[in-house]
């Protein structure tokens, strides 16, 4: 049987998004997002929980965060969980966990640019990184940061 492993989150990034470049001038992306749950207690109070993950996207979903995200930027994110581990220093063995996008709508109301404030061409448009290629082999390991 099958598995299947897909992540859909609504949120807000937690800073601006970490764009590096590798070998042969891929981007890759890495940010916090916030992702918060509101519910009433037994005696009625309003009780926030807020999760954060970490969101990498590959290629030209990358580069689309650089150019248009920033912190506190409302974004629908989909993809899969990926967990990678790796030894510190000291050889303990550590793990991360995070969500590796292949779509991103940008959730934003528009603003005012005459205030100085930009807004993307592409708002509420999503974008997806179907047709961008999986990176070759497996690079979870060798990520930058």
């Amino acid at each position: 049987m099958r598995g299947v492993n897909r992540v859909m989150l609504i949120g807000n990034l937690g800073k601006d998004p970490d764009v590096q470049f590798l070998e042969g001038n891929i981007a890759v992306a890495k940010f916090p997002l916030a992702t918060t749950e509101t519910f009433k207690d037994r005696a009625g109070k309003l009780i926030s929980q807020t999760e954060w993950h970490t969101v990498v996207l590959w290629r030209g979903l990358a580069e689309l965060a650089q150019k248009y995200l920033h912190k506190g930027s409302l974004v629908y994110i989909e993809g899969r969980l990926r967990t990678r581990s790796w030894e510190d220093k000291e050889g303990n063995r550590k793990f991360a966990t995070e969500v590796v996008g292949d779509n991103l709508i940008m959730l934003d109301k528009r603003t005012d640019s005459a205030h100085g404030i930009h807004s993307a061409d592409t708002h509420g448009e999503g974008f997806t990184g179907d047709d961008i290629p999986p990176p070759a082999g497996d690079t979870s390991e060798n990520l930058p940061f």
